[in-house]
């Protein structure tokens, strides 16, 4: 039995391992506890015997490949859904918020109506003060002001002001500042956005959210990184952001071939640690396919009399038979498909021009595209990135100026949108739309060999397009993208709903594209592993072209930010005695010193708890104590923590 524990320190990855004999105990601790959970569609088994446990304050991230069931557990544990087998047990108090990949709202709602929906005491008492505030402007003044008295008197008494303030944070950063519009005029991210809210504004002590950075522009993906992270609550949630994971989560959990395995820490440590496990199991495989060859040919010689030892060697086999069937470990196939030679003329914007009424997007934008470029585009969104991109498509035109293509330019496009189809069609006729054949390097494969190539067992060949998950669907636009030999890319949001096994390929295969790229996205760490350089969207119409990938963009916005403080410092009066010089002071040092003492005898204390509680000789009483006292050491440990990291980048 697997636990999600809250065993992980900054400074040092605690490898805590709870036994089977004591995993029980634990179960104790636990906010929401899943047995032995399993789900089934059709013929298609998507997991099986799942249990865990998901413990106070633990922020977990769940990674798997699309289609093996990530959704479906998230809804389970949610009590969307129902499992086939198993059961889940919460606290009788636990509050569950869930964000939906695909949210449903009332069409004739307005964004303060879902938003205000909940029965909690706070969102009832701010319900009633907005109705309020509105009725004294529709109603005769004194029967609303008393309404209105009445509302404020209940926010005072309930202390729901901060909820108010919390609320006007959220749908600020999230761009939703129009509270009275109504869904049925909101797209489709301003409606998951409008998910997102509801659902962090929802008391819950667990939240589960799934790719909750679809559809958000860069900023706003670091200011949810920021407000998870200050947030008490368990979090339990899907992403392929791996920059999102790093900072938000301190325990990955990958769902693969219907079993959960866990990993303490950061992603590039789950990469490393995912990596023995898989040679680990290769090794095991291959002992257990020796050992299966040399008993399958026993079973072909042994005579059909049976004795007791022959009968105990015969369920051996059985068992062993069960190990090694279907159980190869498969890597990902690497995508590798040829691109159409490029000439020297590429394509060239020549001082275009694009606005919708008022909203200019792009002003007198000059560029010309070199062979094998790979350009990101980054901006708030709004700001006119997909309109760049179907400007080279051919599908917007400019206001002004011109954009020349090459005579050799073969365009691929893939679209924010997704798949534009109107006959749902099955998957292995996408294909044979395009082609029969389908060359990759020197190769050259049927449809359904390179689906089976791409992961696309040929079961799922015959399958509707429409009951693909998301992530599948979008897997198959990108497929379909590639192999019509372009050579030149235009990428619009490629990363929403593709799980990070796929993301790792299309990286890969992106490097060594040999022709050029020009990619949105709002996935950083995808940014960071296949831009060059930049197109940055400042706003009214500004369009910079910033000479490498995003981290080096922000590391040179913080670089102008820091050398801006300096001169507005100098306008506000500090205190007398402030030490202004860089150099730490004596008392900053020793405090330094005692705090390196400290963590170093806290970390002795907690590696002392964590044998304890790893015995299985204690009572369920003593682990309890236990685990109380780790929490509290593992909260000071951490204020102490960042205390050092301050001082230490003073000091050094």
């Amino acid at each position: 039995m697997n636990i999600f524990s809250p065993f992980m320190h900054r400074r040092t990855a605690c490898k805590v391992i709870l036994s089977l004999q004591t995993a029980a105990d634990f179960l104790t601790m636990n906010i929401l506890t899943a047995e032995n959970i399993s789900k089934s569609y059709g013929d298609s088994d998507l997991f099986g015997g799942l249990s865990f446990g998901i413990s106070q304050g633990q922020k977990t991230a769940l990674i798997a490949k699309n289609g093996t069931g990530k959704t479906t557990l998230l809804r389970i544990l949610a009590g969307r859904e129902d499992a086939d087998v198993g059961k889940i047990t919460t606290r009788n108090d636990l509050q569950i918020a869930f964000l939906e990949q695909d949210p449903q709202f009332d069409e004739n709602a307005s964004i303060l109506d879902i938003i205000l929906a909940s029965e909690h005491p706070h969102a009832i008492a701010l319900r009633n003060y907005e109705q309020a505030l509105l009725a004294l402007q529709n109603h005769s003044a004194d029967e609303s002001q008393k309404k209105l008295d009445d509302s404020i008197t209940q926010m005072d008494s309930l202390s729901a002001w901060d909820y108010e303030a919390r609320m006007a944070e959220i749908m600020h950063k999230l761009g939703l500042d129009d509270l009275s519009a109504k869904v049925k005029t909101l797209s489709g991210g301003q409606r998951k956005k409008l998910a997102l809210a509801q659902t962090l504004l929802t008391p819950a002590g667990f939240v589960i959210l799934d790719e909750p950075t679809n559809h958000l522009d860069i900023s706003m993906t670091e200011w949810l990184e920021s407000y998870l992270s200050r947030q008490k609550q368990s979090l339990l949630m899907v992403s392929h952001d791996r920059y999102f994971i790093d900072a938000v989560c301190n325990q990955i959990v990958e769902l693969d071939q219907g079993k959960l395995y866990f990993y303490e820490g950061n992603y590039a440590e789950y990469l490393e640690k995912k990596e023995l496990r898989v040679i680990q199991q290769e090794a095991e495989l291959e002992k257990n396919l020796n050992t299966y060859r040399s008993e399958l040919e026993w079973m072909r010689r042994m005579p059909q009399a049976r004795t007791t030892k022959s009968k105990s060697r015969i369920e051996s086999f059985y068992e062993l038979d069960e190990k090694v069937s279907g159980k190869q470990v498969k890597k990902g196939a690497e995508i590798n498909l040829p691109s159409a030679r490029l000439g020297k003329k590429i394509l060239e914007f020549n001082y275009i021009c694009k606005a919708y009424d008022t909203n200019n997007l792009i002003q007198d934008f000059t560029y010309t595209f070199k062979g094998g470029e790979k350009v990101g585009i980054i901006g708030k969104n709004g700001s006119g990135k997909t309109t760049l991109l179907k400007m080279i498509a051919g599908y917007v035109k400019p206001d002004k100026g011109s954009i020349v293509m090459g005579e050799t330019l073969e365009l691929g496009y893939f679209e924010q949108d997704g798949l534009q189809t109107t006959d749902d069609k099955r998957v292995i006729d996408l294909f044979k739309d395009k082609a029969e054949q389908i060359s990759m390097g020197k190769s050259s494969f049927s449809v359904a060999q390179f689906l089976n190539y791409f992961g696309y067992g040929y079961h799922e060949h015959y399958k509707l397009y429409s009951k693909l998950s998301g992530g599948q669907k979008r897997k198959i636009h990108l497929l379909l993208t590639l192999i019509g030999n372009p050579n030149f890319l235009i990428l619009d949001e490629p990363t929403n709903d593709l799980d990070i096994f796929t993301l790792n390929q299309l990286e890969s295969f992106l490097r060594n594209f040999a022709g050029c790229i020009i990619v949105v996205s709002h996935d950083r760490y995808f940014m960071d592993r296949v831009a060059d350089h930049l197109f940055v969207f400042e706003g009214d119409g500004k369009i910079k072209d910033f000479p490498g990938n995003y981290t080096d963009y922000l590391n040179h916005k913080r670089e102008k930010a820091a050398m801006a403080a300096p001169a507005e410092s100098k306008a506000t009066p500090k205190p007398l005695k402030t030490n202004t010089s860089n150099k730490p002071t004596y008392k900053q040092i020793q405090e330094h010193k005692q705090l390196e003492k400290d963590i170093e005898t806290g970390e002795s204390r907690l590696a002392e708890l964590e044998a304890l509680m790893n015995s299985g000789t204690e009572s369920t009483e003593s682990i309890m104590q236990w685990a109380d006292e780790y929490a509290v050491l593992k909260s000071e440990m951490e204020t102490k923590t960042d205390r050092w990291l301050e001082l230490e980048e003073l000091i050094h």
